[in-house]
Order: C-alpha cells, then structure tokens, then sequence
C-alpha cells in the first residue's frame, strides 16, 4: 500500500512539473513572437492592466501627467513621473502615433496584402476614422486641441539621408472633414515670389493653436527650409534653410528641430532649437545623430528617439536651453507625446 501511494504521488508531481515547463514554454514563444512582430528587442517587460498594472517591484502608476509611447509598436501609457515603471499597453500597434487634445493618430503597419492607414483614435481607443495611405510611414502629428491631423510617409526611397527619397504629406481637418492628400499641392513662396519646381518634397508638419497655421519641412534643388503653412490659403512661405522636422514650442515661440551637420543630410544631423521672433538657433547638448521629430514635453525639455545597434528605441530627453546632459527618459519606446493625467 505505501509503495503504491508513493508512486501516485510521484506521479502527481511529475505532473505538476511537466504542466509548469510547458506554460512556462507557452509563455516565452509568446513573447518572442510578439517582438518578433514588433521589429524590436530588448524592450522590458510591460504591465498590461490598465486598471492598475505593477511591475515586478509591486509598484503603481505615480499620478500626474502621462506619457504615450510605442512599447515594441504597441500604443502604450506610463507616468511621465515614473517613465521606467509599469505600462498600460494595448493591442493598438502603430509605426508611428502622437497624441493631443484627445485624439490619437495611428499610422498603422504596411500589411502583406494591404498599405498602411491612418487611424484617428478617440480617449477610448475607439477608431473615428481611418484614412487609406501608400508608402512607409514616417512621421505624425495631432494639433494641441485634437482637431487636426498630419502624417508622412516615404513614398520612394526611405532616408532623408540622401538625394533619392520621395514623400508624402498629409494634413486631415477632423471637424470639417476636409482631407488634403499632398502638401504639395499647396503653394510655395520664397522671399515673397511664387516658387515652382518638379522636386518640391514636404514633410514633419507641426501645428499652430489656431488650427490654421503650421509649420513643415519643404526640399527642393537640395535645399531644405522651414516653411509657415496656411492650411485655408493653401500657401507654404519659407522662414529659414537647414530645418528639418519642426516641432513648435507649447509656448509657440521656438521650434525644435534637426539640422543636418555642415548642412549635409549624409553627415547626420543634430538637435536645435529656433527662436521664431529672431531666427537665432541655439544647438542642444545631445551631440548624437538624431533622426526624429522631437516633441516637446515642457516649455523646457524636448524628447527625442535614439535607436540602438540592435534595433531598440529608447526616449531621450534634454534641455531646449543648450544646458546640460541628455538622459534617457523611456527605454524600449518610442513616438512619446504628453497626456494630462487621468
């Protein structure tokens, strides 16, 4: 009888133990196979209960102002009080997306069988519209009180590095409805006369609070200017050369930007800010190649994404003053803008 009872009970535990290496396997083919998906690696674990997730320290979102990001290009929320602690993360993957004013713009993965789209997302997640695109996606923005919508795409080449790239830029009015598919369409104005060339490409739209002005790159003939956009005119005028992918200030008075080294696009680019009033730039501490369309946490801080040799993103910040050190805000996202708290 006790050589039979041992034996069930080694049994049993056999059991158990067979059972937990096999969900244990289950759970990490899981997770290879989402960052697989993803694009991305090395990004840490995130908590995905939105009705208060913990990380492994048992700790709880800290109050305050939010942060959304793209956790392995999964739209995600964290406290910018606590960027390194735990996520709320959804099922919403995007390229690239920007929040503001309540409404989300999802660029959404180029499919096997299907382009990208644009989604436009309400607090909730819930989809109010979605815009057919064609290219690679690149950039996005969302006006301060959610209304307006811009986006980018790579339509031929896929660096701004060189000669050979081609993009797409458009603009959506989410109160009237009004969708305008290329900002090439529009006209340009250099030092008050009528530009026209076959190469005008534009890009990194940034908006203005009255939802009619803003501000993008236009590249022509090799050069690449700041351009103020009037999205009723239909006119770009250019401010300033060596501009890329402008972000414009809380405050509206400075755009960050990219300013390609030497003014060549091939030599990198580093982190500036510009005063509109003067023109006067003042270059940022962070001495890295940054090709990315900074968003601006503050009337004093800007963040940014770097990518490491693997392929990861992280969110850096630094001063928009010159001052200081870049640190690294988020590892493993990228695409930050800032929501209220909740």
């Amino acid at each position: 009888m006790n050589g039979s009872h041992d034996t069930s009970q080694r049994t049993k535990i056999l059991v158990t133990v067979i059972a937990a290496v096999l969900l244990a396997a289950l759970a990490t083919t899981a997770v290879v196979r989402a960052r697989a998906a993803s694009g991305e690696t090395g990004a840490p674990t995130v908590a995905t209960d939105p009705a208060g997730p913990a990380d492994g320290a048992g700790r709880k979102p800290a109050a305050g102002p939010r942060l959304r990001v793209l956790s392995n290009g999964l739209l995600s929320t964290l406290s910018l009080a606590d960027p390194t602690g735990p996520r709320t993360v959804t099922e919403q993957r995007c390229d690239r997306a920007y929040t503001a004013g309540g409404t989300t713009a999802c660029l959404t993965p180029t499919g096997a069988l299907s382009g990208p789209r644009l989604l436009v997302l309400d607090e909730k997640q819930r989809t109010r519209r979605t815009v057919p695109l064609t290219g690679l996606p690149n950039r996005t923005r969302v006006s301060a009180d959610g209304r307006m919508i811009a986006w980018t795409l790579f339509v031929g080449g896929d660096s701004y590095a060189g000669g050979g790239f081609s993009t797409r830029t458009g603009i959506l009015d989410t109160r009237t409805g009004r969708l305008v598919t290329s900002l090439e369409e529009f006209a340009v104005y250099k030092q008050g006369r009528r530009y026209r060339a076959a190469d005008i490409n534009v890009w990194g739209v940034t908006f203005a609070a009255d939802d009619n002005r803003f501000y993008a790159t236009v590249s022509s003939a090799g050069v690449r200017s700041l351009v103020e956009g009037d999205f009723a005119a239909g006119t770009l005028r250019t401010l300033a050369d060596n501009v890329e992918c402008p972000s414009l200030s809380p405050d509206g008075r400075r755009i960050a930007f990219k300013q390609a080294v030497g003014a060549d696009p091939a030599k990198g680019w580093r982190l500036a800010v510009l005063d509109l009033a003067t023109l006067r730039r003042t270059e940022l501490s962070e001495t890295r190649n940054v090709d990315d369309q900074a968003a601006w946490l503050d009337d004093r801080t800007v963040a940014y994404a770097l990518q490491r040799g693997d392929g990861t993103n992280d969110v850096w910040t630094v001063a928009a003053d010159g001052t200081g050190s870049p640190r690294m805000l988020v590892p493993g996202a990228n695409s930050p803008s800032v929501l209220p708290p909740a």
